[in-house]
């Protein structure tokens, strides 16, 4: 009973004068079931209550309690709330979210229908996902980025390559390009550039046909990159602190053998061959290569290991503290 688990007699005759009045008490037994503490079940009925009190307002009917949740949402992002005054808020819509699922786990509402995916819509993601993982070793991360600018171009122009043209795929690319700065662009047309090659490779296309997308040059305003200064790479750098030499080690990495902070975050012990002289490592693209390993980056990692005890597999550093030190 709602009486059990809320006191406020003002706050219970809203819920009980509003939309889910049929389901109050219940709602609240099972809030109790589910381990809410008391202090969350009070607040998450007041947050309930705003939420029934505007769709009461507004003139709204049970029946409707999903397509008015997604009203009162996008008027609570609309609408600037003036604090301290009654009305829903981002609380009554976690609330209310909850008291939703609530219902659809009492089949009392249907439970959404989940859109197929893009791989389900369009079975041709499915291969060119796989192919590029074989023969272009990129990762899922990066295959998922790919999927939303190519599910746009399969919409557009439908999945039968052999229809491609030329001039459709520069005129998407450019379509997609336009409200995007010139790193995003960029990438949209390695994207599609990458889907065309599949395509001719597989016959789906004419071979060739990722050479009529259009790049996008942006070395008028570029700049060098960035780089530690060189109070930053002295051996005065990494002292005063539990983890200089770890710290040192890092820093010879990246200014000896010019890696990338990724490569030395995942750079494991196990990759340094120290009968040869060579460091392992796996770069972009999946590509394993080898470079030498200089005497004082492998005494400071020496000395490293000696003191860490092998703790952990990798030599991780802080770059996001260097990287602000540096600011």
């Amino acid at each position: 009973m709602l009486e059990t688990h809320f006191h406020s007699p003002v706050t219970r005759r809203r819920l009980r004068n509003g939309v889910a009045a049929d389901h109050i008490d219940a709602f609240a037994d099972w809030l109790h079931l589910q381990g809410y503490k008391p202090t969350s079940i009070d607040n998450g009925l007041t947050s309930l209550a705003a939420w029934t009190d505007w769709i009461f307002t507004a003139g709204f009917t049970a029946q409707d309690l999903l397509p008015r949740f997604e009203a009162c949402k996008a008027a609570i992002e609309k609408e600037q709330r003036v604090p301290y005054s009654r009305g829903p808020n981002q609380q009554s819509v976690t609330a209310a979210s909850v008291f939703i699922r609530f219902l659809r786990l009492k089949g009392e509402r249907p439970l959404p229908v989940v859109p197929p995916s893009a791989t389900e819509r369009w079975p041709i993601l499915g291969e060119f996902r796989s192919w590029t993982r074989a023969h272009r070793g990129l990762t899922e991360t990066t295959l998922d980025v790919y999927e939303g600018i190519l599910a746009g171009l399969l919409d557009a122009l439908g999945d039968d390559g052999s229809a491609y043209s030329a001039e459709t795929l520069r005129a998407f690319v450019l379509a997609r390009a336009r409200p995007h700065g010139i790193e995003r662009a960029k990438s949209i047309s390695v994207e599609v550039r990458s889907f065309a090659r599949f395509l001719g490779v597989t016959g789906r296309c004419p071979a060739g046909m990722e050479y009529a997308i259009p790049g996008f040059a942006s070395w008028q305003l570029s700049s060098s990159p960035d780089s530690l200064p060189p109070r930053m790479l002295s051996a005065d750098s990494c002292s005063g602190h539990a983890f200089e030499l770890r710290d040192r080690a890092v820093l010879l990495l990246l200014a000896r053998l010019a890696l990338r902070a990724s490569e030395v975050a995942q750079l494991k012990f196990t990759d340094i061959h120290w009968r040869n002289s060579e460091i392992g490592l796996c770069g972009k693209g999946r590509r394993h290569e080898s470079l030498p390993l200089p005497q004082d980056v492998g005494d400071a990692i020496l000395l490293y290991v000696k003191t860490a005890g092998h703790r952990c597999r990798y030599l991780r550093c802080s770059l996001r503290y260097w990287l602000r030190v540096t600011r």
